[in-house]
This record gives C-alpha cells, structure tokens and sequence, in this order.
C-alpha cells in the first residue's frame, strides 16, 4: 500500500486505532474487507473477502512498523452454518498470506458478524523480526488427504517464536478429521488438552508458560459449562493463565462440541527454558468462579498486561449470577468498571489497551454494534484501541450479554 493510499476503518464514527504495540508484540482488532469508508468491499461473499481482510490486516501492521510475515498468530471469526468446509477457509487464508512458514491460524466460525456484508474478520498477533530470530520451534500437522485439493499439505499447530508461544483453536478431531466421544464435551476436551499439552512440550513449555487460555463451547447453562470447564482446569495448577471461554453457536467439523487455544510466553537462559515470572493483581471488588478454578485475573509480564474474559458477575463474590440480568449496556459499563480495576492494580488504564476483545448479545444487526460500540466510547472515554467485535445470539446464561478481554502496555 503507498503512502498516500486511504486506510480502511470500521463502519463508525468513532476514533479507533487500528493496531497497537504492547511490549515486544503488535496487535491487530477485528479488520474486515472494508474500504476506507467502513464499507464491505464484497457483501456476503466470504473467500472473496479474505483477500481484502488480510490486506487490511498488513496494513494496520504497517502503522506499527511490522508485517504480515511478522504475525505469530492469525485468527478469523467467519460466518457459517456449519456448513462451511475450515479447511477451505484455512487455505484461502494461507494463500493470501503468501509467506514462506504459516503462523498458527485459529478458526472460530460464527452465525454473526458485526456490520452489514460482512462474513470474516481477522485478528493479527505479531512479532517484529522473529522469523530472523535463532529460537524458533514449529510443530506441524498434516492436512488429511481429503482435504489437500485445497492446496494445503500441513498447518502450524504450534509455534515459538524466541519467548512467544502460540497454539492453533482446534477441537477434538483426529489427523482424518473425524471425532470419536460425539456426544461427550468432557472427553473431547481432555482430547483436545492433551494435543496442545503435546504441542506445548515440542516447543519447550508446559501449560504454566500459558498467558491466555481462549475456549468454546455448546451450552447454554452454567451445568453446560462446568463439566468441560473442570477438565480444562485440570491441566493447569494456581497461579493459572487469564482465561476466557464463551458458548459458540456453530463449531466445524460436525459433532464438535468445543474448541480451545492457548497463548504462551518462556524464555531460554543459558541454552534452558525457563519459566517467566508474572506480576498478579486481583482486586477484591473482582469477582471469582462459582466453582473452584486456577485462573487469574489479570498478568503483566515483558510490558503486556493480559486479562481474563470479565463479566459482570458481583463483585467481592463467587455467587453463580449476573449483576443487571440481560441489560447489554448496563452489564457492559460494569464490566467496563473490572477492568479499569485490574488495569488499576497495574498502574494503567483503559487508554493503554492495545486489544479488547468483545462478545455480547445480539440478533445480528449492525445498530446493535453501533450501540454496543457507543457504550464502550462512554467507559473508555477516548480513540477505543484495536477491538474484535463479536456477537452472539446467545451468552453463557439468560442473565448474561457480554464478556470483555484485552492485552495493555505495561
């Protein structure tokens, strides 16, 4: 793109950053097909927009001096009804990428999108010169033979770039693509808990390297997420990563029931991994579980500060209900309130997130966004940072429309 090219935005009015830097890495939002009026390029048509929304991806990189061959993770929420073949996706991504070594690329597929016309968005991760680093694991896994017509022969699974880890969203499903325990979300969690605790050991990590564990899951009852959330739980001890883990609406390939990704940080001394030591703050007002679980609130380690997916359960308690039940701009504000608190014990604010990842209730319309998108102006109070929008006909329970995470500059 030249430099007197029109930058791309979202379809509102709202000053917002495009990318951010938080210690070493580079985040993008959600960048979609948009021109530089916020309009979708091709309306509908999800492989042709993918092209546009990697460009776009690159382009945002660019402001903050990096690229596309500089991105450790790439992650798209596209629209399907389950119908819509992941691996298809995957290589119509690749392609567009056009770098030597893919980096991991986690699918989440979604019955919504934010904004009119549009079927993909896509969130970027990077890391400004790792491909010239002297640290860098890969473990790889073969695209099933069936599949391979797409131009694809093996994706990364997992990925160390110097001290940054990063394992692909994936579900229970086996090298061919099947799933055994169809109707058990338990057993395929602790299927897919053990491939990324294999994946973890290639790389020279362990789950306690862990900064961000992202979940999903078919449910929508508390009783639907306990079970597969005490399997997950059971592969971390305390101090665990930030957490966030919301009910999906559509998973691939069929009699999938959960999918889960993990991000990672270690470091090497004296040619040995080591463990990454993380400040912890975890204010009273915040809440905890219903259940007993090893994760934290809120991390900072090498300048990032990582946050767990807030919602607005009571403060100062565990009680397994929601403050202001089924109120989306009321829930959003409180929620708004534990993250100043978290970012607070860090000495930081709203104003250094560089990625705020948002889910909340919706019937799909893109006035739902807007209003979703003015309340978060009201409780950020500047240019909103790099944000991936995500709606869902459905949160964890009747009570509940939003759970809110992002990543600082420490």
């Amino acid at each position: 793109m030249s430099e007197t090219a029109p930058m791309w935005r979202l379809p509102i009015e709202t000053t917002h950053h495009l990318a951010g830097s938080a210690g070493e890495l580079v985040f993008v939002g959600g960048a979609g097909d948009f021109d530089e009026k916020g309009k979708i390029r091709h309306p509908g048509q999800l492989f042709d927009q993918i092209p546009g929304a990697v460009a776009n991806v690159s382009a945002a990189l660019a402001i903050e001096s990096a690229t596309l061959a500089d991105v450790v993770r790439l992650k798209a929420y596209y629209q399907s009804d389950a119908t819509v073949n992941e691996w298809e996706v995957l290589a119509s991504i690749a392609k567009t990428l056009a770098v030597p070594m893919l980096p991991v690329i986690s699918l989440i597929p979604v019955p919504l999108q934010p904004f009119d016309g549009q079927a993909i968005q896509v969130q970027a991760i990077a890391l400004r010169k790792w491909r010239d680093g002297k640290d860098i694991r890969v473990v790889t896994r073969s695209v099933p033979d069936e599949f391979k017509a797409f131009g694809l022969d093996e994706i990364t699974s997992g990925l160390r770039a110097g001290e940054f880890l990063s394992l692909a969203a994936r579900t229970a499903s086996d090298t061919l693509g099947t799933i055994d325990s169809t109707e058990n979300g338990p057993s395929q969690t602790h299927a897919i808990m053990t491939s990324m605790e294999s994946d973890l050991t290639q790389l020279g990590a362990s789950f306690q390297d862990a900064v961000k564990k992202e979940g999903y899951y078919f449910g929508t009852t508390r009783e639907h997420w306990r079970e597969m959330a005490q399997v997950r739980a059971s592969y971390f001890r305390e101090p665990g990563p930030p957490a966030t883990v919301v009910p999906c609406h559509v998973l691939w390939p069929e009699n999938a029931l959960t999918k889960v990704e993990v991000l990672a940080m270690r470091t090497t001394r004296s040619g040995f991994d080591k463990y990454i030591a993380r400040e912890d703050h975890w204010p009273r007002r915040v809440w905890d579980w219903p259940i007993p679980l090893p994760y934290r609130q809120g991390i900072k380690l090498r300048n990032t500060i990582w946050l767990g997916g807030q919602v607005p359960s009571p403060p100062f308690d565990n009680a397994p209900r929601r403050v202001l039940p089924g109120n989306l701009k009321a829930q959003t504000a409180f929620t708004m309130s534990y993250i100043e608190d978290l970012l607070r014990g860090f000495e930081r604010q709203s104003a250094d997130l560089k990625l705020a990842v948002c889910y909340f209730r919706s019937t799909g319309t893109a006035q739902e966004t807007l209003n979703f998108v003015s309340t978060l102006v009201d409780c950020m109070g500047g240019a909103l940072p790099p944000v991936t929008l995500v709606p869902q006909p459905h949160m964890h329970t009747d009570e509940s429309t939003v759970e809110i995470w992002g990543v600082a500059q420490g």
